[in-house]
């Protein structure tokens, strides 16, 4: 019997998912079973893929149905509920239920590098993902400010915001936005950059291309850099435990030389 999984999000034809997936199933041995991309532009059509009758067994969930997902899903943790973020779900015959890999993912990836950057984080961003990262950043007991172009609350300024004195005060800053992804290469979030320095730790979620602008001024100016290469690679590793009880022995091991 045919397996299928994919990714659900909207406008991701830039997504490296598929061929990562392609990759673990067949360096595993896993057969008949393909991952693909369904890139749907309204989150109802998500019904078309749960049809826990069809062939699809698990979903990865990407921007901009992070948050929206949840109302599709049978099961999930009250702490996942609380997260507002799911982006793994396994389809069962008679249930589905939803997980968040992201947390994984981006915890062994962000402390790989972080080393010795002060506990203060800047976020750009509050999206579904950003969600997953504060889950983080509370669990690791940094403090943290998030930047949005909507929403001002004790812990969320909008981008304006953004002072040359807030920036001299947190020296990590985490884009959690999708701005510099392909083809958008040339742009990058609007912050004060004069002030970035060695001192610096800027972590970019996005992964293609390899260094977005945000990272390339970064790099230019000694900070250490990380994209999104190794949190995606984390969070498809444990999707793969969830949906065949797969877990590779290496976290770093390499699948995509990128």
């Amino acid at each position: 019997m045919i397996k299928i999984y994919g990714l659900v999000g909207k406008n991701i034809s830039y997504s490296f998912s598929k061929f990562f997936f392609f990759k673990k199933f067949n360096l595993k041995n896993i057969k008949n079973t393909f991952y693909t991309i369904f890139d749907i532009k309204l989150i109802r059509l998500i019904n078309l893929f749960i049809d826990r009758k069809k062939k699809i067994k698990g979903l990865n969930i990407t921007i901009p149905y992070k948050k929206k997902i949840i109302n599709y899903i049978d099961l999930i943790n009250i702490n996942l509920i609380k997260l507002e973020s799911i982006n793994t779900v396994k389809i069962l015959s008679k249930i589905t239920i939803g997980y968040n890999t992201d947390i994984y993912g981006f915890e062994n990836s962000f402390k790989f590098k972080r080393k010795s950057i002060n506990a203060y984080a800047l976020l750009l961003g509050n999206g579904g993902v950003s969600q997953s990262i504060i889950f983080v950043l509370n669990k690791l007991g940094i403090k943290y400010i998030v930047a949005s172009r909507n929403q001002y609350t004790k812990y969320c300024i909008f981008y304006s915001d953004i002072s040359i004195n807030i920036i001299n005060n947190y020296n990590t800053i985490i884009n959690c936005t999708p701005l510099g992804t392909y083809p958008n290469i040339n742009i990058c979030p609007n912050i004060p950059y004069m002030k970035i320095s060695n001192k610096y730790y800027l972590y970019d979620l996005v992964y293609n291309p390899k260094e977005t602008l945000f990272l390339k001024i970064g790099k230019k100016k000694g900070s250490i850099i990380n994209n999104g290469i190794n949190m995606l690679y984390l969070q498809a590793n444990i999707s793969c435990k969830i949906w065949y009880k797969i877990f590779y022995s290496s976290i770093y091991e390499r699948i995509l030389h990128i």
